[in-house]
Order: structure tokens, then C-alpha cells, then sequence
């Protein structure tokens, strides 16, 4: 374990920055569905990419205690853009 105050090793920053990086990506695309909407072309492709090529249709069931139902996939990816929990699954 590292003494707290240390710098991270090199091994500890490629993590931090690697998980960084995934978040940005996802904020930003984030910000795209937002400006743009669930039916903009791009914004569908990212969709389809993150389902293995088919956008699940209605109702989506999340594992997300208290909020497990939302009626399509659209309205699922924008309650995880608001809360910033971009790595919540169906």
C-alpha cells in the first residue's frame, strides 16, 4: 500500500487516467443525446454499438434499486446521463 500524499506509480496512473478518459467519452456523448436526441443517426450507432448492434426496445429494466423500470432504452440512457451513473447496465 502507498503512504497517503504519495504521487501514484506508474501502473496507478495509466488506471486513473484510463478511467478518466471513459468517463469523458461518456459525458460527452452524454451532452451529444441531450443537444441532438435519441433518433439522431449518431447517437443510434452509439446506442446500437453499446447492445451488440440492436437498440433494446421498451420497457428496460435496470439494475438500479428503486428506478427499474423505464419505458425504452432512450429514456434509460438519458436518466443515466442526468444522474452521471454512466456505467449502470440493463
Amino acid at each position: 500500500a502507498q503512504q497517503p500524499g504519495t504521487p501514484l506509480s506508474d501502473h496507478e496512473y495509466h488506471q486513473f487516467f484510463k478511467f478518466l478518459r471513459i468517463s469523458i467519452q461518456a459525458s460527452t456523448t452524454c451532452h451529444l443525446r441531450e443537444l441532438y436526441g435519441c433518433k439522431n443517426s449518431l447517437i443510434q450507432r452509439l446506442d446500437e454499438y453499446e447492445n451488440h448492434g440492436v437498440i433494446p426496445t421498451g420497457p428496460i429494466c435496470s439494475e438500479l434499486p428503486g428506478n427499474p423500470f423505464f419505458p425504452n432504452f432512450c429514456s434509460f440512457s438519458l436518466y443515466r446521463c442526468i444522474m452521471k451513473k454512466y456505467f449502470l447496465k440493463v
